[in-house]
Order: C-alpha cells, then sequence, then structure tokens
C-alpha cells in the first residue's frame, strides 16, 4: 500500500510540475495571454509542496522522481501534444522507471 501511494504521490507531483512549465511555454511560445502564468506560478509551488510530502530523504525523493517525471512527460507528450511515443522512448521510460524503482523501494538498512 505504501507502494501505491507513493507512486501516486509522485504522479501528482510530475502532472503538477509539467503543467506548471507547460502554462509559460504557452504563452512564450504559442503567444497566449499572459495569465497563464498565474496558474503556472500555482501548481509549480503545489510541485514544490508535494514533493515535501515524501517520508524519504529529500535527495532520495528527487532522484526517483526523475524517473516518474520522464514517464509522465512522454504520456504529456501523446495526451496534449498528440505526438506518439515510438519504441525507444518507451525503452527510456522503461529504464528510468528501473532506475526509480530500485531508488525508491530498495530495502534499506538501519
Amino acid at each position: 500500500m505504501q507502494a501505491l501511494a507513493t507512486i501516486g504521490l509522485f504522479l501528482a507531483t510530475a502532472l503538477a510540475e509539467i503543467v506548471g512549465c507547460y502554462l509559460p511555454w504557452l504563452w512564450l511560445r504559442q503567444g497566449r495571454s499572459a495569465w497563464l502564468l498565474l496558474p503556472a506560478a500555482a501548481s509549480l509551488a503545489l510541485f514544490a509542496w508535494l514533493l515535501t510530502l515524501h517520508p524519504a530523504a529529500a535527495g532520495r525523493v528527487y532522484a526517483a522522481y526523475g524517473g516518474v517525471y520522464v514517464a509522465v512527460a512522454l504520456f504529456w507528450l501523446w495526451a496534449v501534444d498528440g505526438i506518439r511515443p515510438g519504441p525507444w522512448d518507451w525503452l527510456g521510460v522503461a529504464v528510468t522507471l528501473c532506475g526509480m524503482a530500485i531508488i525508491a523501494f530498495a530495502p534499506r538498512g538501519g
């Protein structure tokens, strides 16, 4: 159960970060309203707060989170940008998620 909660928290964290970065991208690259910066800032603040909810040491959380971020970013590429990831993208996701699992769920002594 703890593993599912950790993964769920990582997914929420990644989504908050991607939204917080995507909205300024829309403003800068597609000429959308600068008002998008307000929800972007809120989303990035949520992202930072969500990182603090993990019980592990900060460095370990950041390292493991990186793998989840890569996976969510590729799903974003597919769902939002309409670009289907290729086999090499999925292989990269598999490798990063294996790394995330090792970092996040390895038995720890002491």
